[in-house]
Protein backbone atom coordinates (compact mmCIF):
# COMPACT_ATOMS: atom_id res chain seq x y z
CA UNK A 1 0.00 0.00 0.00
CA UNK A 2 1.47 3.40 -0.67
CA UNK A 3 1.25 6.51 0.80
CA UNK A 4 -0.52 8.01 -1.62
CA UNK A 5 -3.70 5.63 -1.78
CA UNK A 6 -4.49 6.07 1.46
CA UNK A 7 -6.83 9.32 2.90
CA UNK A 8 -6.05 10.64 6.21
CA UNK A 9 -9.67 12.50 7.29
CA UNK A 10 -10.70 13.36 10.39
CA UNK A 11 -12.26 10.34 12.81
CA UNK A 12 -16.28 10.30 14.33
CA UNK A 13 -17.77 8.15 17.31
CA UNK A 14 -18.38 5.72 14.69
CA UNK A 15 -14.78 4.81 14.37
CA UNK A 16 -14.33 3.84 17.95
CA UNK A 17 -14.50 0.23 17.16
CA UNK A 18 -12.38 -0.33 14.36
CA UNK A 19 -10.05 2.32 15.64
CA UNK A 20 -9.38 -0.11 19.40
CA UNK A 21 -9.04 -3.39 16.57
CA UNK A 22 -6.45 -1.40 14.85
CA UNK A 23 -4.79 -0.25 17.47
CA UNK A 24 -5.07 -3.64 18.98
CA UNK A 25 -3.09 -5.43 16.08
CA UNK A 26 -0.52 -2.79 16.73
CA UNK A 27 -0.16 -3.25 20.25
CA UNK A 28 -0.01 -6.93 19.90
CA UNK A 29 2.52 -6.74 17.09
CA UNK A 30 4.74 -4.69 18.99
CA UNK A 31 4.50 -7.12 22.35
CA UNK A 32 5.58 -10.11 19.82
CA UNK A 33 8.53 -8.48 18.84
CA UNK A 34 9.56 -7.68 22.18
CA UNK A 35 8.71 -11.29 23.07
CA UNK A 36 5.91 -10.64 25.77
CA UNK A 37 2.88 -12.90 24.84
CA UNK A 38 -0.32 -11.36 25.62
CA UNK A 39 -3.95 -13.22 25.24
CA UNK A 40 -6.51 -11.22 25.75
CA UNK A 41 -10.75 -11.08 24.68
CA UNK A 42 -10.63 -8.40 22.50
CA UNK A 43 -14.60 -7.55 23.08
CA UNK A 44 -14.30 -7.90 26.92
CA UNK A 45 -11.22 -5.59 27.01
CA UNK A 46 -13.28 -3.08 24.39
CA UNK A 47 -16.26 -3.89 26.63
CA UNK A 48 -14.44 -2.49 29.93
CA UNK A 49 -12.50 0.33 28.04
CA UNK A 50 -15.94 1.47 26.22
CA UNK A 51 -16.52 4.19 28.46
CA UNK A 52 -13.35 5.72 28.46
CA UNK A 53 -12.97 5.71 24.75
CA UNK A 54 -16.05 7.53 24.32
CA UNK A 55 -14.93 9.86 26.24
CA UNK A 56 -12.11 10.25 23.71
CA UNK A 57 -14.03 10.18 21.10
CA UNK A 58 -16.10 13.16 22.37
CA UNK A 59 -13.90 15.08 24.03
CA UNK A 60 -10.63 15.39 22.17
CA UNK A 61 -8.38 17.93 20.57
CA UNK A 62 -8.15 16.12 17.49
CA UNK A 63 -8.56 13.10 16.32
CA UNK A 64 -7.42 11.41 12.99
CA UNK A 65 -7.83 8.59 11.05
CA UNK A 66 -5.91 6.58 7.72
CA UNK A 67 -8.00 5.14 5.08
CA UNK A 68 -6.93 2.63 2.61
CA UNK A 69 -8.51 2.70 -1.12
CA UNK A 70 -10.91 -0.18 0.40
CA UNK A 71 -12.24 2.42 3.14
CA UNK A 72 -10.85 -0.14 5.91
CA UNK A 73 -8.77 1.64 9.01
CA UNK A 74 -4.68 1.56 8.74
CA UNK A 75 -3.84 4.19 11.46
CA UNK A 76 -5.14 7.05 14.19
CA UNK A 77 -4.12 9.58 16.15
CA UNK A 78 -5.78 10.97 18.93
CA UNK A 79 -5.10 14.09 21.41
CA UNK A 80 -6.12 16.03 24.42
CA UNK A 81 -5.97 19.14 25.81
CA UNK A 82 -6.05 20.26 29.71
CA UNK A 83 -5.43 23.77 29.75
CA UNK A 84 -1.86 24.25 28.70
CA UNK A 85 -1.33 20.27 28.48
CA UNK A 86 -1.79 18.87 24.81
CA UNK A 87 -1.15 14.90 25.57
CA UNK A 88 -1.24 12.17 22.24
CA UNK A 89 -3.72 9.33 23.83
CA UNK A 90 -2.99 7.40 20.67
CA UNK A 91 -1.01 6.93 17.80
CA UNK A 92 -1.16 3.69 16.30
CA UNK A 93 -0.69 2.23 12.00
CA UNK A 94 -1.23 -1.03 11.20
CA UNK A 95 1.78 -3.60 11.53
CA UNK A 96 1.92 -4.08 7.44
CA UNK A 97 1.71 -0.02 6.67
CA UNK A 98 4.16 1.37 8.98
CA UNK A 99 6.48 2.09 6.46
CA UNK A 100 4.35 3.79 3.98
CA UNK A 101 4.61 7.44 5.85
CA UNK A 102 1.44 7.02 7.43
CA UNK A 103 2.14 8.02 10.45
CA UNK A 104 4.10 10.85 9.73
CA UNK A 105 0.82 12.38 8.49
CA UNK A 106 -1.32 11.15 11.10
CA UNK A 107 1.08 13.14 13.89
CA UNK A 108 1.64 16.45 11.77
CA UNK A 109 -2.76 16.45 11.94
CA UNK A 110 -3.11 14.96 15.77
CA UNK A 111 -0.14 16.67 17.33
CA UNK A 112 1.08 19.02 15.49
CA UNK A 113 4.21 21.09 16.31
CA UNK A 114 4.10 24.68 18.12
CA UNK A 115 0.30 23.52 19.73
CA UNK A 116 0.63 23.45 23.77
CA UNK A 117 2.50 24.55 26.63
CA UNK A 118 3.62 21.23 27.65
CA UNK A 119 3.24 18.51 25.23
CA UNK A 120 3.37 15.26 26.73
CA UNK A 121 3.99 10.95 25.04
CA UNK A 122 3.55 8.12 26.95
CA UNK A 123 5.34 6.38 24.15
CA UNK A 124 6.75 3.23 23.51
CA UNK A 125 10.41 2.17 23.09
CA UNK A 126 10.29 1.83 19.36
CA UNK A 127 13.01 2.86 17.27
CA UNK A 128 10.65 4.15 14.68
CA UNK A 129 8.27 5.44 17.17
CA UNK A 130 10.66 7.47 19.16
CA UNK A 131 12.05 9.07 16.53
CA UNK A 132 8.96 10.58 15.24
CA UNK A 133 8.34 11.73 18.70
CA UNK A 134 11.32 13.49 19.18
CA UNK A 135 10.70 15.04 15.34
CA UNK A 136 7.53 16.26 17.20
CA UNK A 137 9.19 18.39 19.76
CA UNK A 138 9.25 16.00 22.63
CA UNK A 139 12.15 14.19 24.97
CA UNK A 140 12.15 10.96 27.39
CA UNK A 141 12.04 12.30 30.96
CA UNK A 142 11.90 8.47 32.62
CA UNK A 143 10.59 5.18 31.94
CA UNK A 144 7.28 3.74 33.50
CA UNK A 145 6.86 -0.06 34.44
CA UNK A 146 3.84 -1.92 35.10
CA UNK A 147 3.75 -3.52 38.49
CA UNK A 148 1.75 -6.48 37.90
CA UNK A 149 1.01 -8.95 40.95
CA UNK A 150 -1.72 -10.60 43.07
CA UNK A 151 -3.35 -8.73 45.45
CA UNK A 152 -2.73 -9.76 49.05
CA UNK A 153 -3.63 -7.00 51.45
CA UNK A 154 -6.67 -6.99 53.27
CA UNK A 155 -9.13 -4.44 54.57
CA UNK A 156 -7.34 -4.95 58.02
CA UNK A 157 -3.93 -4.14 56.79
CA UNK A 158 -4.97 -1.34 54.63
CA UNK A 159 -6.57 0.31 58.09
CA UNK A 160 -3.69 -0.49 60.29
CA UNK A 161 -1.53 1.45 57.60
CA UNK A 162 -4.07 4.74 57.17
CA UNK A 163 -4.17 5.03 60.90
CA UNK A 164 -0.34 4.64 61.26
CA UNK A 165 -0.29 7.71 58.87
CA UNK A 166 -3.05 9.49 60.20
CA UNK A 167 -5.63 9.04 57.31
CA UNK A 168 -8.74 9.00 56.91
CA UNK A 169 -10.09 7.84 53.19
CA UNK A 170 -13.79 7.89 51.72
CA UNK A 171 -15.29 6.71 48.31
CA UNK A 172 -16.15 10.01 46.94
CA UNK A 173 -18.41 11.39 44.09
CA UNK A 174 -18.37 14.28 41.41
CA UNK A 175 -19.67 16.56 43.90
CA UNK A 176 -15.89 16.30 45.64
CA UNK A 177 -14.27 16.60 42.03
CA UNK A 178 -12.62 20.20 43.80
CA UNK A 179 -10.74 18.47 45.96
CA UNK A 180 -9.27 15.83 43.47
CA UNK A 181 -8.52 18.58 41.14
CA UNK A 182 -6.62 20.52 43.78
CA UNK A 183 -4.63 17.65 44.37
CA UNK A 184 -3.60 16.67 40.62
CA UNK A 185 -2.95 20.39 39.96
CA UNK A 186 -0.51 20.40 43.22
CA UNK A 187 1.04 17.20 41.78
CA UNK A 188 0.87 17.04 37.72
CA UNK A 189 -0.21 21.10 37.00
CA UNK A 190 -3.54 20.01 35.45
CA UNK A 191 -6.56 19.01 36.75
CA UNK A 192 -7.92 16.96 34.71
CA UNK A 193 -11.40 19.11 34.45
CA UNK A 194 -13.51 17.82 31.86
CA UNK A 195 -12.28 14.24 32.41
CA UNK A 196 -13.73 13.95 36.43
CA UNK A 197 -17.37 13.38 34.99
CA UNK A 198 -16.35 10.33 33.07
CA UNK A 199 -13.92 9.12 35.96
CA UNK A 200 -16.40 9.54 39.04
CA UNK A 201 -18.80 7.78 36.92
CA UNK A 202 -16.43 4.47 36.04
CA UNK A 203 -14.01 4.02 38.65
CA UNK A 204 -14.42 4.07 42.48
CA UNK A 205 -12.95 7.35 43.92
CA UNK A 206 -11.17 7.22 47.28
CA UNK A 207 -10.16 10.14 48.82
CA UNK A 208 -7.54 10.23 51.29
CA UNK A 209 -7.85 12.85 54.13
CA UNK A 210 -5.06 13.88 57.18
CA UNK A 211 -7.34 15.84 59.76
CA UNK A 212 -9.73 16.82 57.28
CA UNK A 213 -7.69 18.12 54.79
CA UNK A 214 -7.66 16.52 51.27
CA UNK A 215 -4.23 14.94 50.58
CA UNK A 216 -3.95 12.12 48.05
CA UNK A 217 -6.39 10.41 45.79
CA UNK A 218 -6.91 7.08 43.93
CA UNK A 219 -9.21 5.67 40.98
CA UNK A 220 -10.05 2.39 41.15
CA UNK A 221 -12.03 -0.18 38.39
CA UNK A 222 -11.80 -3.80 38.14
CA UNK A 223 -10.46 -3.06 34.60
CA UNK A 224 -8.02 -0.68 35.29
CA UNK A 225 -6.44 1.87 38.04
CA UNK A 226 -5.37 5.09 38.48
CA UNK A 227 -4.74 8.18 38.15
CA UNK A 228 -3.31 7.92 41.75
CA UNK A 229 -1.47 11.28 43.58
CA UNK A 230 -0.47 12.19 46.68
CA UNK A 231 1.00 15.26 47.90
CA UNK A 232 2.90 13.58 50.49
CA UNK A 233 5.23 11.05 48.41
CA UNK A 234 5.51 8.53 52.02
CA UNK A 235 1.78 8.72 51.82
CA UNK A 236 1.63 6.43 49.00
CA UNK A 237 2.22 3.09 50.68
CA UNK A 238 -1.03 3.47 52.58
CA UNK A 239 -2.49 3.95 49.27
CA UNK A 240 -0.68 1.20 47.72
CA UNK A 241 -2.30 -1.43 50.20
CA UNK A 242 -6.02 0.31 50.15
CA UNK A 243 -6.24 -0.08 46.82
CA UNK A 244 -4.62 -3.61 46.73
CA UNK A 245 -6.99 -4.37 49.66
CA UNK A 246 -10.21 -2.99 47.24
CA UNK A 247 -8.85 -5.15 45.18
CA UNK A 248 -8.51 -8.65 47.08
CA UNK A 249 -11.76 -7.95 48.44
CA UNK A 250 -13.30 -8.46 44.58
CA UNK A 251 -11.60 -11.42 44.55
CA UNK A 252 -9.49 -10.19 41.65
CA UNK A 253 -6.15 -12.31 41.05
CA UNK A 254 -4.23 -10.00 39.51
CA UNK A 255 -3.63 -6.21 38.88
CA UNK A 256 -1.36 -3.35 37.72
CA UNK A 257 -0.23 -0.11 38.36
CA UNK A 258 1.91 2.11 36.03
CA UNK A 259 4.05 3.38 37.80
CA UNK A 260 6.61 6.33 36.79
CA UNK A 261 10.29 4.44 37.98
CA UNK A 262 10.85 7.79 39.24
CA UNK A 263 8.19 6.97 41.51
CA UNK A 264 10.50 5.46 44.15
CA UNK A 265 7.83 4.58 47.05
CA UNK A 266 5.50 3.02 44.70
CA UNK A 267 8.51 0.99 42.80
CA UNK A 268 10.10 -0.59 45.93
CA UNK A 269 6.95 -0.82 47.91
CA UNK A 270 4.81 -2.68 45.15
CA UNK A 271 8.56 -4.73 44.79
CA UNK A 272 8.68 -5.51 48.15
CA UNK A 273 4.82 -7.28 47.92
CA UNK A 274 5.86 -9.92 44.93
CA UNK A 275 4.78 -7.17 41.89
CA UNK A 276 6.96 -7.70 39.06
CA UNK A 277 8.06 -5.40 36.23
CA UNK A 278 5.74 -6.78 32.82
CA UNK A 279 8.37 -5.84 30.14
CA UNK A 280 8.31 -3.84 27.58
CA UNK A 281 8.53 -0.32 30.06
CA UNK A 282 7.17 2.52 28.05
CA UNK A 283 8.58 6.41 27.88
CA UNK A 284 7.20 9.75 29.54
CA UNK A 285 7.93 11.98 26.92
CA UNK A 286 7.65 15.92 26.85
CA UNK A 287 9.03 18.94 25.37
CA UNK A 288 10.01 19.92 28.71
CA UNK A 289 9.86 18.80 32.52
CA UNK A 290 6.73 19.32 34.54
CA UNK A 291 5.17 17.92 37.40
CA UNK A 292 5.96 15.96 40.61
CA UNK A 293 5.88 12.08 39.31
CA UNK A 294 7.45 11.06 42.18
CA UNK A 295 4.37 10.88 44.06
CA UNK A 296 2.19 9.94 41.03
CA UNK A 297 0.82 6.74 39.55
CA UNK A 298 -0.68 6.91 35.91
CA UNK A 299 -4.17 6.06 34.47
CA UNK A 300 -4.30 2.68 33.47
CA UNK A 301 -4.32 1.16 30.31
CA UNK A 302 -1.84 4.10 29.62
CA UNK A 303 -4.26 6.16 27.07
CA UNK A 304 -3.06 9.22 29.50
CA UNK A 305 -1.32 10.07 32.46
Amino acid sequence: MTDDSITIRRATPDDSRAAYDLTMDAVLDYLKRNGVEWSVDRDQFFAGLGPVLDFFATHNAEWWVAEGPDGSLVGHARSIERGGLFELTEFFVRPDSQSAGVGRRLIEKAFPLGRGEVRAIIATIDARAQATYYRAGTAARFATAEMAGRPRASSADAEAARRERGLDVETSDVAAAADFAAIDEAVTGFPRTAEYPMLFETRDALLFRRAGRPVAFAFVTESGIGPIAALDPADQVTMLLAVEAWAADRGQTEIEFEVPMVNEVAMRHLLGRGFRISPPLSLFMSNKPFGQFDRYVLFAPPLVF
